[in-house]
C-alpha cells in the first residue's frame, strides 16, 4: 500500500489507518498488549516527528514497520543490561568506597616505608611488593633465606605500627579488593 502524505493532516490520516496493523506487528513482537501498544506509541510519536523523512509515494506501512521495529530492537537491548529491581533490593546493594581512601592509603604507606631501615625496606619489597620469593630474595640482597624472612617479618610489624593498623583487614579495605589486592605494589 502507498500513502501519498502530502499534508500534515493527510498524514495524519494515514497514520491512524495504520494503526491496527502496527498494533497486530507489535503484539507479535512483543508478546503482550500492554507492551505492544506501548511499541505502536513511540513507533508513532517518532514517525510523526520525521515526518518530513517519509517520500511521499513511497509505503507508509513500510517505513512505520520498520521504525516500530527498530523501537524493539532498541528497547530489547536496553531491557537486557537491566536489573528489574521494583523495590529496591539490588540498588541498595550496590555501595562502593570512595577512591580517595586508597589514595591516601598508598601515601601513608610510602611514607612509612620511607622510614624503615634499608635492608628491611628491601627485603619486603622483593617479597611483598614485587612477589619474589624468600630464597631469590635472599641471592639478590647475598643473605641467607632466614635472614630475608627475618627482615621482611620485623618490616611488616614496624609498618602496622607505624601505620597504626591491627590487622591487615583494616588496611585499604574493600579499595584493595576491588582495584586488585594481588597487583604488585608500585612505588613511585
Amino acid at each position: 500500500m502507498t500513502s501519498d502524505a502530502a499534508a500534515p493532516s493527510d498524514f495524519k490520516s494515514a497514520l491512524l489507518k495504520e494503526i491496527p496493523k502496527l498494533r497486530f506487528f507489535a503484539l507479535s513482537l512483543a508478546g503482550q498488549q500492554d507492551r505492544a501498544d506501548d511499541l505502536v506509541q513511540e513507533a508513532l510519536i517518532k514517525a510523526w516527528a520525521a515526518q518530513d523523512r517519509f517520500t511521499p509515494g513511497t509505503s507508509l506501512r513500510a517505513w512505520l514497520f520498520t521504525i516500530l521495529r527498530n523501537v524493539f530492537y532498541s528497547e530489547y537491548r536496553k531491557r537486557r543490561r537491566e536489573v528489574p529491581d521494583t523495590d529496591g533490593e539490588e540498588a541498595a546493594r550496590l555501595f562502593s568506597n570512595p577512591e580517595q581512601n586508597g589514595h591516601l592509603d598508598l601515601g601513608d604507606l610510602k611514607a612509612a616505608l620511607a622510614t624503615l631501615p634499608e635492608d628491611q625496606r628491601e627485603a619486603l619489597l622483593l617479597v611483598g611488593a614485587a612477589g619474589v620469593s624468600y630464597e631469590e630474595a635472599a641471592q639478590v640482597c647475598g643473605c641467607a633465606v632466614g635472614t630475608i624472612k627475618s627482615r621482611v617479618n620485623r618490616a611488616r610489624k614496624r609498618l602496622l605500627a607505624l601505620l597504626g593498623v591491627d590487622s591487615a583487614s583494616e588496611f585499604g579495605g574493600d579499595y584493595l579488593a576491588v582495584n586488585g589486592a594481588s597487583a604488585p605494589l608500585e612505588l613511585a
